[in-house]
This record gives structure tokens, sequence and C-alpha cells, in this order.
């Protein structure tokens, strides 16, 4: 009776009418096939040392939130469950309203002592004196672990009574690693001088192909106010054996499925190639203080192999101007895609980066408030290299996330965020000219988009587009220890050369049509932008990108 006195007596209750996105739950547009036999890749646990770990993406709703974070929608708060038997729960698992549920956390099987209870727990944050609409009161709480042990999620619960010990288990701590804030989900402010409270996903803190932290897949809860280090670690995978990684024949059925659509600009003149028909089709390669230039092998085996980028040679396109404009054009027939497939997240997961080649960036057009201006040779340069990552997880191979590269930067974003075509193929949209990857068509701006002024990047679905899972070539895979790349992979210098044009001439030319305004706001974005964005020189190649090594951001 005490309990329904409270909750009808004192919570405030949700009067939402609408039904939230996250009251769906996302599942992607195909079932997962069936993968081509292998030792330990999709076979639903892995074993890091002493430590069996299971990925669980079923929950049951413990509290929710309707408002704050993401859209002012709220974020609901979720325990794993069904949890497999012999498994314990890690931590929980909290979402943003504004998505369908799609979401993972691990839970672990003990083979020693690498489990253990908590001793107590910690209530770092309760939504009782906060006035925002909710389902009942929340309360957020820190496992205490015993000595040498490390917790590595909250428990959260919807009553104020401490959560049973036997609910949750630490971690060993020689078998955790640091972990930092990943992306917002939600946060409460400061309500009836109680504090408030943001929560973020969580990361290791060290990613890379060969960094050992694993995401457990729970959050970080902060109080507004407490400079306090990060209480939760992460797991580490002491057993780097990466038997879990995809074999050959798993990696060609990981892009028979997954493999993106490429949808280019319905007026995009500079199309993608192969790197081979780029050489072929009169490609040189220069030495500083050279005398003539040197035609290139189709498999680039004259290029430098040194491995060292100190800007004696570059490449650059043919010579004699009809096949210099036939070349800029690229050849969508000869296009293929280079594979580079990594382990991430300490081999929990497979990451296939799969980079398109361009002969040719075209120029670039800036919009200064309601005026669309075209900026000359900004932005043109010989040899552009773009990639989209598929992150697919080595417990099911489920795809989970997708890498948009955009210029010198770009984002992840959700396999619930993607649109699909062709089964579980996510859409991928090419800018006009500057071949950044979105996930979505229409006009992102680069620049002060509050102001209006900013450079272009138009996507839209026009006829030609690419396949990526129809030509493909699998440059990299260091697990495989089999896989020999071309010779081109490891050329490190430029794949254009620095362009001799004035950059501030440039925009003397077309600001002539803009009133001085607009004008000095034109000159202000182009200076502020990257060099990349500029096309001052040409990019280098896919394996001198701190992403060959590294995770995407």
């Amino acid at each position: 009776m005490g309990n329904c006195l409270k909750l009808f007596g004192k919570v405030p209750l949700s009067n939402k009418k609408e039904v939230l996105p996250i009251e769906t739950t996302f599942r992607l547009p195909s079932s997962i096939p069936s993968w081509p036999s292998g030792v330990g890749f999709a076979t639903g646990s892995i074993k890091l040392g002493e430590l069996e770990l299971y990925q669980v993406s079923t929950f049951t709703k413990v509290w929710a939130t309707h408002e704050g974070g993401q859209d002012n929608l709220g974020a609901t708060f979720f325990k794993p469950s069904p949890v497999p038997a012999g498994y314990f729960m890690l931590g929980c698992y909290c979402q943003p309203n504004n998505k369908p549920l799609f979401g993972w956390v691990l839970v672990g099987k003990d083979g020693s002592d690498a489990l253990a209870k908590p001793i107590d727990y910690t209530l770092v944050w309760s939504s009782e004196s906060t006035t925002i609409k909710q389902d009942g009161y929340g309360y957020i709480w820190l496992p205490t672990p015993p000595q040498g042990y490390v917790a590595v999620g909250h428990m959260v619960t919807s009553s104020s009574d401490k959560p049973s010990l036997d609910e949750i288990r630490c971690v060993r701590s020689d078998l955790t690693d640091a972990c930092e804030n990943d992306t917002w989900i939600w946060g409460a402010d400061k309500s009836n001088n109680s504090s408030g409270v943001n929560v973020y996903g969580s990361r290791p803190t060290t990613r890379g192909i060969q960094a050992l932290g694993v995401s457990v897949g729970t959050f970080i809860a902060h109080v507004n106010g407490d400079t306090s280090p990060i209480s939760l670690a992460c797991l580490k995978n002491k057993d780097f054996s990466l038997s879990y990684m995809p074999n050959l024949s798993q990696i060609e059925a990981l892009m028979q499925a997954y493999s993106p659509w490429i949808y280019l600009h319905p007026d995009e003149s500079y199309l993608p190639s192969s790197v081979s028909w780029f050489f072929s089709n009169g490609a040189l390669l220069y030495k500083q203080g050279g005398s003539a230039p040197t035609p290139i092998d189709p498999t680039g085996s004259n290029l430098p192999q040194d491995g060292s980028n100190d800007g004696t040679y570059w490449l650059d396109l043919p010579i004699d101007d009809g096949a210099k404009e036939k070349v800029k054009r690229g050849d969508i027939q000869s296009a293929e895609c280079y594979l580079h497939v990594k382990p991430m997240l300490g081999g929990t997961f497979t990451d296939i980066a799969i980079w398109v080649f361009y002969p040719f960036n075209g120029p670039s057009k800036a919009k200064v408030e309601f005026i669309n201006v075209s900026l000359g040779k900004i932005g043109e340069h010989v040899g552009d290299w773009e990639h989209v990552t598929l992150r697919v997880s080595n417990f099911n191979g489920e795809l989970w996330r997708v890498y948009f590269s955009e210029h010198s930067g770009g984002r992840w974003m959700d396999a619930s965020e993607l649109e699909f075509q062709a089964g579980n193929k996510a859409a991928t949209y090419a800018s006009l000219h500057g071949h950044a990857f979105y996930p979505k068509p229409g006009l992102v701006l680069q620049g002060n988009t509050k102001l209006g002024i900013g450079i272009r990047n138009d996507t839209a679905k026009g006829k030609i587009g690419m396949d990526t899972g129809r030509r493909f070539l699998l440059v990299a895979a260091d697990h495989l220890g089999s896989v020999v790349g071309p010779p081109w992979l490891s050329y490190a210098r430029e794949w254009g050369p620095k362009v001799d044009y004035d950059v501030a001439s440039e925009i003397r030319k077309v600001g002539k049509l803009l009133p001085r305004k607009l004008k000095s706001a034109l000159e202000k974005l182009v200076n502020d932008l990257p060099k990349e964005v500029l096309g001052e020189e040409g990019p280098t190649g896919p394996k001198m990108k701190g992403n060959w090594n590294g995770d995407e951001v």
C-alpha cells in the first residue's frame, strides 16, 4: 500500500500522448544471413582470456523520462533481458527517446575469479526532486566493488531501495581498461535545488587496431558540478588472438549483405574510377627537381615505396589537354572499392573501411545568405580518396554502425538511423564535386550555418550510382596474414600536386557580384576552411590516414 500511495500521491506521471520512437524496436530490413563457416566469428560469444562475453540486445524497461536530452524527448533506461544462463549483468543500458530501441550491452561469464559481486551501492542521482515528465522515479546507482575489482556499468532502479547485490557483477581490475564519455544521451538541469545529471555513452579511451579496450555498451552518469574522475571502466581483451574476426569468405559474405550503395549527384561531372584506370590512362609521377614526369605502371609498382611523405614526389593528370579532361571525368565502369578490414574495440567488432577513388575533385560552391556563388578553382585538386566504414559485431555478424567521411571529418550513424535499400545496404550520398559522404540527400552547409553562409555540399539521388559490393578488392586485413596489398597502397606522397592559384585572387573574382558585407563574409569563410576543402594540394592515400590504424573519430 505504501508504494501505491507514493506512486499516485507524489510522482509526476507522464501525460504524453504520442508514441515515441523508442517504443518501437529497430530491426534491419532483412534477416541476417547464415555466415560461411569459420573459427569464432558470429558464434554468439567471445572469450577475452578468463572472461567470456555475450552481447545482449533485448531489454526490459526500468525507468523513462520524457523531457530533456536529444530533441527534448527524454531517455529510457533498461536492463538486459533475458540474460543467458551462466552469464551476469555488468551494467544497464540507456538510449534517447528520439530513436527506435537499438542497442546492446555485454554480459559476462566467469571462468575463475574474473567477476565478483559488489559489496554495496552508492546512489549517484535520483529524479525525486526534478519536475520533468517521467514514469515514476528513477535512481542511478554505482556498484561498490570489492578490493581488486572495478565497476563497468551503473544499476538503474525505479525504487529508492538499494538493488540486490546479486543483480550485477564487477570485473577484476587487470581485465579492465580506461573509458571516456562517448555521445551525450540525456541531461536533466538543476531543479528544486537538486543537482542535475548528464548521461553519456561509454567507450574505451584508447581505440585502434592494436588497442585492447572493449566497450561494454553501458552508460556513464555525471552529476553536474562533480569534477571527480570517471568511476567506471571498460573491459580489456587479454587474449588478442582475433580468432573471432571474419575469414576471407565471411568478409565477402559481409560485403554482399551490407555493401553500401553510393548515389552520385545528377549534376556530377567528376566520377570515380579504379586506380589502375587512372594510371593506365596517363597519370604521371613527378619528382621535385626532376626532368620529365614518369608514366605509372597500372599496379603502381614504380611508385616510391619508402613510406616517407617529404614532398619529393607527387602525382598529376596527363599533360595532353584531351587526355587530361578524360581522366578528370573518371570512369564509373572501371570503378572499384578497396577494402581495409580491421579489428576495433578490442576485436569485438570488425570495421570494414570501403575506400573509393576519384581522379579529380571539382570546384566548390558557396551559399552566402540567399546567393549561390561559384568559387572558381577553389576546391579543385587531383586525386580524391573518400571512404565509408561498416562496423559489424563479431558476436553475431550484425551491422551496428556506419561511418560517413565528410572532408576532413565525418560521423558515425547507428543502423537505426540509416536509409536502406536492397535489403541491408545503407544508402550513401556523395556530395556534388566534393564527394563527401552523407546518409541523407539534401544540402549540408560547411561554415556558419546560423548566418546561412557556407560551402555547399549538395547531395541527391542521381541516375548514376555505385554498388560497392559489385567490384571490390581486399587490400588489407592484418588478422588474415595472407593479404598482399597493391604496390600503390604504400605510396606515401600526395595523389595530386600543390595548386598554384591564388586563393585571394579567386575570391576577388567571385566577390565582384556580391555586396561588400557579403564579400567580407565569403572571404572569412574561405580563409577558415581547411586545406583539404580549399584544394590547395592533393591528398595522401588511405594507408597514410590516421584512421588506418586508429578509430574513425
